[in-house]
């Protein structure tokens, strides 16, 4: 079971805020992993001091902790009564051996939160909340971790939780099996967006900077407020994928921004700076030259307005000369009109024919003299 089908409700559908044909793209990509697997069971002592330690990561991002204090309750209760509890899947990271989880964390945090004394501590209350067991049975109610009977604190110390941990082996070139692995056991309920399954899984320096890429005033002020589900994110990743790595662009678009997200998990901080500095400017040469209009046809964001003229105007920027702000907005209402284009970013736009198309014709009218 995971974690995500305890939510009470659905959440309320969210007015989409950028037009991605891309995203109705169906295609599955072909490959074959070669996946390592084995059981491991840990006792739940052991699970929290790892958790404590940093040798089992929990992936942060906008979901985060979602149980009530009385669905954590009845899930230490479980423990607490000898009954048997769902399993957990864990990725071995190649490069830490730490363990990344892919399924779980609902249980997992729960427990440090139990061990720990007060109930999802970060949740923005003004006090933290003990965490009391609520709803449950009678010689229970009301506990805290410390003051459980000790054969009960015992009982809970040496509890087994079944772990199955995977591996990628193969290929060598496309790791982007554990993408899958957890877009499949989450999606129960709301179901994740791929980019907070790349969010939650592909944490590290170029996450971190796209985190704050998504900051900028220019930026905000041409998409509007922060996406809940991370497609203001998902938009400067996809730029970054196309924009050093178009030659290689295959269906379906989510699946090559997996792979350059891959690619550049921890990429040395200067490529980071190198290509935190070409969003910058380019969006603000856009944001100067046309604000709000910027990659809109209509009311929304046009995605594959966005990628394609985005990388235009970049490639412009480092291949000079400067263009006028005058220049740019001419150019960029010049390239919308242009039928070619508008066939390329209308229909079937995660089509490689398609995407070869905008950015070849985005790149030459900013390109000229």
């Amino acid at each position: 079971m995971s974690d995500y089908e305890l939510l009470a409700e659905p959440a309320e559908p969210i007015a989409p805020e950028v037009e991605d044909e891309a995203e109705r793209d169906r295609t599955v990509p072909q490959v074959l992993y070669d996946i390592t697997s084995y059981g491991a069971d840990y006792d739940v002592e052991g699970l929290v001091r790892r958790l404590k330690r940093g040798e089992i990561l929990i992936p942060t991002f906008q979901r985060d902790y979602v149980w009530k204090q009385a669905e954590a309750s009845r899930f230490i209760e479980s423990l607490l009564l000898g009954l048997p509890v769902p399993g957990i899947f864990l990725a071995k990271e190649p490069e830490t051996n730490k363990l990344l989880v892919i399924d779980g964390q609902q249980r997992l945090r729960s427990l440090q939160f139990f061990y720990d004394g007060f109930f999802n501590p970060s949740a923005g209350d003004r006090r933290p909340r003990v965490f009391e067991l609520l709803d449950v049975q009678p010689q229970f109610e009301g506990k805290t971790y410390a003051a459980l009977e000790e054969p009960d604190r015992l009982r809970l110390d040496n509890s087994i939780i079944h772990a199955t941990v995977v591996k990628q082996d193969g290929p060598p070139d496309d790791d982007t099996s554990i993408y899958h692995i957890f877009e499949r056991l989450n999606s129960a309920g709301r179901t994740l967006t791929p980019q907070e399954i790349r969010a939650a899984l592909y944490h590290g320096r170029l996450m971190d900077e796209i985190r704050r890429l998504n900051a900028l005033p220019q930026w905000r002020e041409i998409y509007g407020k922060t996406n809940p589900r991370l497609k203001d994110q998902e938009l400067i990743l996809r730029f970054w994928a196309l924009y050093y790595g178009s030659e290689n662009y295959a269906r379906p678009m989510s699946e090559f921004i997996n792979r350059f997200t891959a690619a550049h998990q921890d990429s040395d901080p200067e490529f980071i700076r190198s290509a935190a500095g070409v969003f910058e400017q380019t969006i603000d040469a856009f944001h100067r030259s046309l604000g709000r209009e910027a990659f809109r046809p209509g009311r929304t964001i046009n995605a594959a307005i966005f990628d394609s003229a985005m990388v235009g105007l970049a490639r412009r920027l480092y291949a000079g000369p400067p263009l006028s702000d005058e220049e740019t907005r001419d150019r960029y209402r010049a390239l919308v009109a242009d039928r070619e284009y508008a066939d390329a970013t209308s229909r079937a736009t995660a089509d490689e024919a398609a995407v070869r198309m905008r950015l070849a014709r985005a790149t030459e009218f900013f390109a000229r003299p």
